[in-house]
């Protein structure tokens, strides 16, 4: 079921009969016959392969299951509507008021598919519809809207700021059905799930594969999938709800309103090099020892690099030692093994690499290095259980990581 929407007038109908305790009030208010009614709640329930709803003669009662579902459809309703209010927002007077309640599943499908391929021809290929049923479906979805949504270019297709604004709240509804099916199946005995995490290079080497590797051992039918890259685009994938949480360097302060972050534990930099590195074994360096050495340095946009371009000021000096920038590890490590060259980064990033032998610390002293480590999320994101289980464990490993 990733990826996809049940039908929403059902989904209106379902809550408004959880609301009510009746499916005929239900009806009454989402404008339908009692039968329609019913039926789209059946609909739903085959679709979920379970019974959401216990009929009886005066009030019909959530299941268990039903429950779970209507917390999450509450929800992902609540995103659609606060999507297009930021829409209209975006648009001033020109987004139609009620186009939340008329917009439709393959609508949100088309919409969410679009803006992550830039083109209707690949959106139509990842939907497994024909570009024309994808292109249809776009523009019936502006004309509810009642503002334009998608701008041609050369290269395929881009949103405008009001579709901008709605797809998050599409893409956040999305996430929420994801976790409704996750718990159900749960609760059916069907144990399933998925999890997507966002890893800035700090977490990649020891925690994230060890809590990997214990979520893997404990659940057959869980399943990881780790995001890498730029803070800030891995900033935006979490706030539209692309990925669940994102692990590493804290920013201070937080980067929206809307994410919260929690410490983990504080780690230092290190001026590194290559163990045969001239300066490798000396002590009581200063940095304008480094200075006559190429430097490949992390880009400034990181907290290694803010230290470096910033604290130390190394774009100051009459002529920057600064030769290569990358925040790779797998860079970083060729480079220093060619060479000279010297670098700053994360001491928990190469535990394993001073292990090995092929990156050592420099006898550097550094002041107001620490920085804080830990889980990025959105305010109001409510992990299923199983995905609490996997938080637990990225949290376990976080704290041994800085014992050993």
């Amino acid at each position: 079921m990733q990826g996809i929407f049940p039908n929403i007038r059902h989904m209106r109908v379902f809550l408004e009969t959880a609301r009510s305790g009746s499916v005929s009030i239900a009806a009454a208010r989402c404008h339908l016959s009692q039968p329609a009614a019913t039926q789209a709640i059946k609909q739903l329930e085959t679709t979920f392969g379970t019974a959401l709803l216990i009929r009886r003669r005066k009030q019909a009662a959530l299941t268990t299951c039903g429950a779970l579902f209507a917390q999450r459809a509450a929800n992902a309703m609540r995103h659609i509507n606060e999507g297009a209010s930021a829409a209209r927002r975006e648009t001033g007077t020109k987004a139609r008021a009620s186009f939340e309640t008329s917009v439709t599943a393959a609508q949100l499908r088309s919409l969410i598919a679009i803006a992550n391929a830039g083109s209707f021809t690949v959106a139509a290929k990842a939907l497994d519809l024909s570009q024309p049923t994808v292109h249809r479906t776009a523009r019936s979805l502006e004309a509810i809207a009642g503002t334009p949504l998608f701008i041609a270019r050369s290269s395929g297709v881009r949103l405008t700021p009001a579709a901008e604004v709605f797809v998050r709240g599409a893409k956040l509804a999305q996430s929420e059905i994801q976790q409704s099916y996750e718990e159900i199946s749960r609760e059916l005995g069907r144990e399933s799930g998925s999890f997507v995490l966002g890893s800035l290079p700090l977490a990649r080497t020891t925690i994230v594969p060890k809590a990997i590797h214990a979520m893997v051992s404990t659940f057959d039918g869980f399943q990881i999938r780790v995001v890498e890259g730029r803070y800030t685009e891995l900033i935006r994938s979490l706030r539209e709800g692309d990925i669940d949480c994102l692990i590493g360097a804290l920013r201070d302060p937080a980067p929206a309103d809307d994410i919260a972050q929690e410490p983990l534990f504080e780690d230092a930099l290190a001026i590194v090099a290559h163990p045969t590195h001239p300066l490798a074994k000396k002590c009581n360096l200063r940095l304008e020892d480094t200075l006559c050495y190429p430097w490949i340095a992390p880009p400034k946009d990181t907290p290694a690099g803010q230290y470096l371009f910033e604290t130390l000021r190394i774009e100051d000096q009459p002529e920057t030692p600064v030769r290569a920038v990358s925040s790779s590890m797998a860079v970083l490590r060729g480079v220093l093994a060619q060479g000279p060259y010297i670098s700053i980064v994360s001491r928990h990033q190469i535990k394993i690499d001073e292990k090995l032998g092929v990156i050592c610390k420099l006898d550097v002293p550094l002041h107001g290095d620490l920085r804080a480590i830990g889980l990025t999320y959105r305010n109001d994101w409510k992990p299923t259980q199983t995905q609490s289980l996997f938080i637990d464990y990225l949290r376990q490993f976080s704290s041994v990581s800085t014992q050993n």
